[in-house]
């Protein structure tokens, strides 16, 4: 038996991120992303490569989404939704008001599934977390606006298209054992990373993988370390984003992050921290909100378009999500009520003396950061801190080389004298975080997902090197194929059990010739005596068909031999 593991996305890549994993003929695809550095074909993953006739219906068993990522406001619009949950006795509804999201480069995990599955015509079960679910429609949604209204494109999938496919996900608990069809089940862990990500594990009889997406191995301010038991898995398909990356103390990049802020805002410079609406703005506004505080800054602190109300009403309903110490608190001390950062207005933009504006996206590709990056980006005082990875393509990437100028068309160039510095708060775990979660789950297969092609090959050497475990990192498009463990079930013979409990060895004192052999081999032990195990095991398959655990002595018996004595 074998899972074959055909990756379509983040193959070699960062982004687009969609594996099929078949197991024992259940077929699974893992997340449903989209490359929006494109804007032809290549935007989907190839889906003809599941069935060339498009039953996709027959051809997949489900599809599950890790998370989405972190999302970005461009504009303010109002929203109503509802989460309704009923899990261990608990009913939560929630009317809330939605401060208008909209995606910015990384719908990366599930990105293309309306398309998918209205367009192409996939009807089965898609399973994702509650967080997940909560956030995925108004995500699409701003995002399908995007595209038309702003941006003059062809609509991919319209309004209806994304209810529909809605209806078809399935919301799944943490640690919560999913039976998707009579063989295959399935099994959410917490991933760190983003609000609502999880690591998937899915079973098939005696065959067993987990999918990682992406995920932390570090806790911070907001988040926790991922969790996952210890399972007995013959294949991990892992991202490795920064598989060559080693990143110092935690504590160490905090420090040197708000250095920098503070030494420009004291030389009454400004700040430009682009940065995704969730996730990563939150950690670093709780830590500069705190360091604020104790510092007793005066200077103000702006996030764009309102979405630190829209994020306190997330972390609020999803408390349970967020790190042991924010839980802690929570009763009494919310970490969201920000004391120090102020709502943006544009008149900020123009405003004389020091101020520290966060602002999506994040990657500097568009809205409100680019025009930010446009007007400051010419000042010495000026600093910009970067996000952890910047994809090629945007602003933020040509950034990270602190060139003199960049040019963003033929008529608009833009003279870079601001200082730069990148963060080095990525949700993503590090080449470290990987090899521990390696080691720990002890795969007999690796495959590697999410990342630049020199650093897969990089880690790939060094997990084969220090574990033994064969590692691969399949393009786009190409398929694994490594062998799944089969367990049979076999009587075990009196004999053979008599035997297990009894002493099965004999001592044999060393001649004079193998103590010579011994001494020169090894000067400092020579045994005199040497341990000779005679116990030997066979599965046979007696005259009813079944496997049989037996005893050499046994295997004589049937075949009709004498044991001779030596």
């Amino acid at each position: 038996m074998a899972i074959e593991t055909l990756v379509l996305g983040a193959g070699q890549e960062v982004g687009k991120s969609c594996v099929v994993v078949n197991i024992n003929g259940k077929r699974i695809m893992f997340d449903c992303g989209m490359h929006m550095g494109v804007s032809d074909h290549r935007r989907y993953p190839n889906f003809s490569l599941i069935s060339p006739t498009g039953d996709f219906d027959t051809a997949l068993s489900c599809i599950i989404i890790t998370h989405l990522y972190c999302i970005n406001t461009l504009f303010l619009r109002f929203h109503y939704f509802l989460i309704i949950k009923i899990s261990h006795s608990l009913i939560l509804y929630s009317y809330i008001f939605f401060f208008g999201i909209i995606c910015d480069s990384h719908l990366d995990h599930l990105g293309a599934l309306v398309y998918f599955t209205e367009v192409c015509g996939f009807h089965g079960p898609i399973y994702m977390t509650y967080p997940t679910k909560a956030l995925a429609p108004l995500m699409l949604e701003d995002y399908r606006k995007v595209l038309v209204e702003r941006r003059g494109e062809e609509e991919q999938f319209n309004s209806d298209h994304i209810a529909e496919c809605m209806k078809k996900v399935i919301a799944v608990d943490l640690r919560q054992t999913i039976q998707v069809d009579k063989d295959l089940q399935i099994r959410a862990y917490y991933a760190g990373h983003v609000l609502g990500a999880a690591m998937f594990h899915a079973k098939v009889g005696d065959s067993e993988m987990v999918y990682t997406g992406d995920y932390n191995m570090t806790p911070d301010r907001h988040l926790g370390a991922a969790q996952i038991d210890r399972l007995r898995l013959d294949l991990l398909i892992t991202e490795s984003t920064y598989g060559t990356t080693i990143r110092d103390s935690k504590y160490a990049r905090e420090r040197e992050f708000l250095d920098a802020v503070h030494k420009c805002v004291s030389a009454g410079g400004k700040v430009l921290i682009p940065t995704f609406g969730l996730g990563r703005a939150q950690e670093l506004c709780i830590l500069m909100d705190d360091y604020w505080e104790r510092m007793n800054l005066k200077v103000p602190i702006y996030f764009s378009a309102g979405l630190t109300k829209q994020a306190n009403v997330y972390y609020k309903m999803l408390i349970n999500w967020t790190s042991q110490k924010i839980k802690d608190s929570y009763p009494t001390n919310n970490a969201f009520d920000f004391k120090n950062v102020c709502k943006y207005e544009r008149s900020v933009l123009d405003t004389p003396g020091p101020c520290v504006l966060f602002a999506s996206p994040g990657m500097i590709s568009g809205g409100l950061s680019l025009e930010v990056f446009k007007r400051w980006a010419p000042f010495e005082n000026t600093l910009v801190a970067l996000p952890g990875y910047c994809l090629p393509g945007t602003v933020g990437h040509v950034l990270m080389s602190k060139p003199p100028k960049i040019e963003l068309d033929p008529n608009t160039k833009i003279d870079v004298r601001c200082q730069v510095h990148q963060l080095a708060f990525s949700p993503h775990t590090d080449s470290k975080g990987i090899m521990d979660l390696i080691k720990f789950l002890s795969p007999k297969h690796v495959i590697l997902v999410h990342g630049e092609k020199p650093k897969m090959v990089s880690l790939k050497e060094k997990i084969h090197s220090e574990m033994g475990i064969p590692c691969y990192h399949p393009a786009n498009n190409e398929t694994v194929s490594v062998p799944s463990t089969v367990y049979v079930k076999a009587q075990a013979s009196d004999a053979f059990m008599e035997r297990c409990l009894k002493p099965n060895f004999k001592l044999h004192k060393c001649s004079s010739q193998e103590l010579s052999i011994k001494t020169l081999t090894d000067k400092n032990i020579v045994p005199e005596l040497q341990v000779i195990n005679e116990k030997a095991v066979f599965i046979v398959e007696d005259k009813s068909k079944k496997l049989k655990v037996v005893h050499n002595d046994e295997v004589l018996v049937m075949l009709g031999e004498k044991k001779t004595e030596d």
